[in-house]
């Protein structure tokens, strides 16, 4: 008898789940798919009330660990994730941060006592389909990085492998999005009288991002999802996470505009244990 198609994500932080993987895993859910998400950390160094951000005298790690386990329950219902797992690491902050060395940050935990955790996850739900980050953690946050590094330690010792996919933006698509970024500022910067408006737009700057090309070769690209059937969901799972995302460019561009723009999600295959070729259009292809 063939296993229940399962579908498995292992993402670093609460909100990941939805930035990265939002419409497949309602695309999915609506399928009658198992979903399963792993959310490795707790997210302590995200935003405080109000945008405070760590190290700030206001800032409250356990109090932004709390919020944002209430918002990552609710984008999992959202998204109609079955099972929810966390592993409770502390978030390591971003390259160079102070919380990078934190003995109870996932950057510090050994990449097989994670994999281990990962492992009976994945015996327990053998998925066909697991999602995480490539080996750059798709941006280099240190997180993102450990996600990819237990996960596929963990695929490696699973005697009935499954096919791996990393998350990506095809360079043709990233090119759209920091013309409309870039648009964005300069809108910011005149409303602030030719200033960053409150000094976020400098700190955009300094994100990790800036220092990685985040689009992948159109032609790496192994899976092309059509999500528009489900951009309701995806942008109601999106705007759970408020505390981190209530001025991102998802909730700026409002549910209208991205029910128009927000249509599919690509993907790199990481392994192939049902040897596909070229671009497929569902994650479970070679499994139905």
């Amino acid at each position: 008898m063939s296993r229940p198609l399962t579908f498995l994500a292992v993402h670093a932080h609460p909100d990941d789940e939805a930035s990265s993987t939002g419409g497949v895993f309602r695309l999915y859910a609506d399928q009658g798919i198992r979903t399963v998400l792993v959310t490795c950390t707790n997210g302590e160094c995200g935003d405080g009330p109000g945008g405070v951000k760590p190290g700030h005298p206001d800032h409250d790690p356990e109090q932004v660990s709390r919020v944002r386990a209430d918002e990552l329950s609710r984008a999992a219902a959202v998204l109609g994730v079955e099972r929810l797992v966390r592993l409770g690491y502390r978030d390591s902050g971003m390259v160079g941060w102070p919380q990078n060395d934190d003995p109870r940050s996932l950057r510090r935990a050994p990449v097989e006592q994670v994999a281990a955790q990962l492992v009976a996850v994945m015996l327990e739900e053998r998925p066909q389909v697991v999602v995480t980050y490539n080996e750059r953690g798709f941006y280099g946050h240190p997180d993102h990085i450990a996600a990819h590094r237990a996960t596929m330690a963990a695929v490696a010792q699973i005697d009935d492998p499954p096919t791996v996919y990393f998350n990506a933006i095809p360079d043709s698509v990233m090119v759209v999005y920091r013309r409309r970024w870039a648009e964005e500022d300069r809108r910011r910067r005149e409303a602030a009288g030719g200033t960053d408006a409150g000094g976020d737009d400098a700190a955009d700057r300094e994100d990790p991002e800036e220092e990685f090309d985040l689009g992948t070769p159109d032609h790496q690209i192994d899976a092309t999802i059509d999500v528009r059937a489900v951009a309701d969901a995806h942008f109601d799972a999106l705007a759970a996470h408020s505390s981190q995302m209530h001025d991102s460019f998802w909730m700026r561009m409002g549910r209208e505009r991205f029910r128009e723009e927000m249509t599919t999600e690509w993907f790199v295959r990481a392994t192939n244990p049902r040897a596909l070729s070229g671009v497929v259009d569902d994650l479970f292809a070679g499994y139905r």
